[in-house]
């Protein structure tokens, strides 16, 4: 069959999936409709925000639905009217049986790590935490259990360590729509030979990939500079790690922390801050420290250390924690 002829559904919502979606549809691939969240208010204004996949959806003019469930019959009533060939789910949510075994061929996902690693909803973000130096994409057929089908194809890519959650996630998404396509291409061709990930050769523990909430984003000064480093580069630029700082006055600042560099100059007890109230700001952890190098207080813009302490009084009396 040829890539116009076979009928594609696409599923996605944020901008990781968007590059996927227009990689099928400016090579030529027949996408029918495509599938995202429902419309949710965001920002202070509350206003009603359309997801980066409905935004690219509408500029193309493809049929679109945003259900609320997806057992829904009036949902599902729709979907088979679409007659899909092949399903494709990008950064979307878990789908039941009676969608992903809708079509001839079956659904597959791009997941943002080497699978069997990292299944879950935060891959990038917990492979840079946990201080690995490569990850990957994969493409799989969708089963029962949540990332655990069987894989189709796996590309890598390093992780440097001045890499952050926002450069991997771009470097990733890109690579990861040329795998969607080569993987469509794969399928059409009769070339694919699907391995069970039981199967995979991984020679260390298998970890997850949970999502991640405002409390996991906590900095906690008592483990190694080291790690809170890989800590704060795998949640930045979003959501970002974040600690307290309490000033001699008792205000408490909760202060979000984008990027930091390792010393072993400072020798207090973790969290102890140092400063000159005009270029640096250090503070201890369990073993080393780090410097401040990117932060942000609340209701302000991300500022270099120096640019926040030009309109901050920062002191060594206040406390981090």
């Amino acid at each position: 069959m040829e890539k116009k002829n076979i009928r594609i559904v696409f599923m996605g919502t944020p901008e990781f999936a968007v590059e996927s979606l227009k990689h099928l549809v400016e090579g030529g691939y027949n996408v029918v409709g495509v599938i995202t969240m429902p419309d949710k208010p965001a920002g202070r204004g509350h206003k009603i925000q359309f997801s980066p996949v409905k935004e690219y959806a509408i500029s193309q003019g493809l049929p679109l639905l945003q259900p609320e469930k997806l057992k829904d019959e009036t949902f599902l009533t729709e979907l088979k009217a679409w007659n899909a060939d092949l399903q494709i789910v990008v950064a979307f949510r878990m789908l039941p049986e009676v969608v992903w075994n809708m079509p001839r061929l079956g659904t597959f996902n791009l997941h943002a790590s080497l699978l069997p690693q990292y299944r879950g909803a935060a891959p990038i973000n917990w492979a840079i935490i946990n201080g690995d130096k490569e990850t990957g994409a994969t493409t799989f057929f969708l089963t029962h259990e949540i990332d655990t089908g069987k894989i189709i194809m796996q590309k890598r890519i390093p992780i440097a360590d001045n890499d952050n959650a926002g450069t991997v996630h771009d470097r990733l998404m890109v690579m990861g729509a040329s795998m969607v396509t080569e993987t469509v291409d794969a399928i059409l061709d009769g070339r694919v030979s699907p391995v069970d990930q039981e199967s995979v050769n991984v020679n260390e523990p298998l970890r997850p990939a949970p999502k991640i909430f405002k409390e996991t984003c906590r900095i906690d000064w008592n483990k190694s500079a080291k790690d809170i480093f890989n800590f704060i580069r795998g949640l930045s630029p979003y959501p970002a790690a974040w600690c307290e700082w309490e000033a001699p006055d008792q205000t408490v600042y909760t202060v979000k922390i984008f990027e930091t560099e390792v010393i072993n100059t400072t020798n207090g007890k973790p969290g102890t801050l140092y400063t000159d109230g005009k270029k640096y700001i250090e503070i201890s952890c369990g073993n080393g420290g780090l410097r401040l190098k990117v932060l942000q207080l609340p209701g302000k813009k991300r500022l270099s250390a120096e640019e926040l302490l030009r309109g901050f009084s920062l002191t060594e009396d206040f406390i981090c924690r």
